[in-house]
């Protein structure tokens, strides 16, 4: 399999301006003589006219790119056609590559298997490399350039030299037990053990960080009926998902919206109201509504100022360490200004007047 010779297109499927077909491994320089064209200086963009090898019709004018290997990104024999991106063009050069002998399709990733193959990355790496093409938001790009770097590998890479040097010790100690080692070497390689076990134990306990960035963080809108849930999630993403009305459990199934915050990707869940309900409907909804809490990273606790500090009983069992409690239409709320200030976990904002919504904005980034 190492050996084949593959293809396959490395730019996005649709139409587009340029389409990127890759070829790499030891058949690639006589693909290219089959589409009766040759390869000019390496890494080189030149001028190209790709021809059926079967009846000699052109398939497109475009650009060649040969990487010799070991150069390459895969470490082997590699050849990039950039051609126009219409369907038919891509199609035709497709299959008039399937057509030459010693030419298969490659398989999901097979590109990047024979880069690590090759030593031209480590699985860090390669895992980097799927989380940065998938990625959609700031955080995400950032997080996988970093990894892509060598900055997880460089961290594994330290370890596994304190753990070789630990183990050669132990080993001596095994093997020449009347040599009498001086204790103070002793008691430094435990003191290095347990302070790479406090370094990995600190690493591990992130709160899970990573998969947060990668996979999108869970944000559910809690609380009473009423209280501006569906309001909330509508000024969140800037339109209309969510239905508004003075209505008590308009809102009866969980609403779900993916967006960008701040450059981290999020999914924002609005939910039905928490409150004793009337009937079975409202009951699944609130039902899932709990269970939407369960599962969230980020639980926003909204009440209604006009009826706070009155809080829902349901609602508060949910409050916790990953709760943000807010206090919606603030401008309703009756007494002295004190009772408007943000505190750690309670912010007071008004959808209506724009009273404190920057705040919340900034705390929820």
């Amino acid at each position: 399999m190492v050996n084949d010779t593959i293809f396959a297109l490395a730019s996005a499927v649709g139409r587009a301006g340029i389409a990127v077909v890759r070829l790499s491994g030891p058949a690639a320089r006589g693909a290219l003589a089959s589409l009766r064209c040759a390869p000019t200086s390496p890494r080189t963009a030149s001028m190209a006219s790709f021809k059926d090898p079967r009846s000699g019709e052109l398939l497109d004018d475009g650009l060649l790119i040969w990487f010799p290997a070991p150069g390459s990104f895969t470490g082997e024999d590699v050849a990039e056609l950039h051609v126009h991106g219409g369907r038919a063009v891509v199609d035709g050069l497709l299959a008039a590559l399937s057509g030459i002998n010693g030419l298969r399709p490659a398989e999901p990733g097979e590109f990047t298997r024979r880069a690590f193959e090759h030593g031209k990355m480590d699985l860090t790496q390669a895992e980097a490399l799927a989380d940065l093409v998938d990625a959609e938001t700031r955080a995400q790009k950032n997080q996988a350039l970093q990894q892509m770097g060598g900055a997880l590998k460089d961290l594994y890479d330290d370890w596994r030299v304190i753990l070789i040097q630990v183990l050669a010790h132990l080993e001596a100690v095994i093997d020449f037990p009347d040599e009498n080692l001086p204790q103070e070497t002793t008691d430094r390689i435990w003191v290095r053990l347990r302070n790479l076990e406090k370094a990995i134990a600190k690493h591990l306990d992130d709160g899970g960080r990573g998969e947060r960035i990668r996979d999108g963080i869970k944000i559910a809108i809690i609380g009473p009926p009423n209280a501006g849930k569906s309001s909330l999630l509508n000024f969140l993403v800037q339109r209309d998902v969510a239905i508004v009305s003075d209505i008590p459990g308009t809102t009866r199934d969980v609403i779900e919206v993916h967006m960008d915050l701040g450059g981290f990707a999020v999914t924002v869940a609005d939910t039905a109201g928490l409150r004793a309900a009337g009937n079975i409907i409202e009951d699944e909804g609130i039902r899932r509504a709990l269970m939407r809490a369960q599962a969230a990273d980020l639980k926003i606790a909204l009440f209604d100022g006009d009826i706070y500090p009155t809080l829902d009983a349901a609602t508060l069992s949910l409050i916790d360490s990953d709760t943000m409690t807010v206090i919606n239409k603030a401008d309703l709320i009756q007494g002295d200004d004190h009772h408007l200030e943000s505190k750690e976990n309670t912010l007071f904002i008004s959808l209506k007047t724009g009273v404190g919504v920057d705040t919340f904005l900034l705390r929820l980034q």
